[in-house]
């Protein structure tokens, strides 16, 4: 199946962006990141960010935009049956070359699993030489990652997102 991202949820004031590999199945149908109920993204991240968990979608992306937090995927394009990363065949990176040309203040990208982190190092070797961000890989907020059990996710991203 042909899967196509979403466009990045960014504004001028961001500083962090956090980058997924492609949305899955359910997120997909819902066109919301991380829309999967078994992700623990959005839990983590209201905690993290000293927030209450909105149950609205765009509030959700509004609390991110609140704290300076953009998000977007490694991979644009991909053919992919099912959700799981290792799945993704064919992908075509996003453009991030144009969007920190566009969006300047990002100094902070974050890997929310393995391949995300793969695709953006198979796409963009140039960007990953710039002295003026911090790549982070972090481990994945996915239900497949389940030997990382919520505790573990709060303490390894709590490194790098902060309030």
């Amino acid at each position: 199946m042909l899967c196509i991202g979403f466009p990045p949820s960014i504004d001028d004031a961001c500083h962090t962006l956090i980058l997924g590999s492609m949305p899955g199945v359910k997120s997909l149908q819902e066109q919301q990141y991380y829309a999967h109920p078994q992700n623990r993204f959005w839990p983590m991240m209201a905690t993290l960010l000293g927030e209450t968990l909105p149950a609205a979608y765009p509030e959700r992306l509004r609390m991110l935009l609140r704290h300076h937090i953009a998000l977007w995927d490694s991979i644009g394009t991909c053919e992919r049956a099912g959700s799981l990363d290792s799945a993704i065949q064919n992908e075509q990176g996003n453009d991030f070359t144009a969007l920190l040309q566009t969006y300047p203040n990002l100094h902070t990208i974050c890997f929310n699993g393995g391949k995300s982190a793969q695709a953006f190092k198979r796409f963009n070797k140039d960007l990953l030489k710039r002295e003026d961000i911090d790549f982070h890989a972090m481990p994945s907020t996915s239900p497949a990652n389940a030997r990382w059990r919520m505790p573990m996710l709060l303490e390894a991203w709590s490194a790098v997102i902060v309030r």
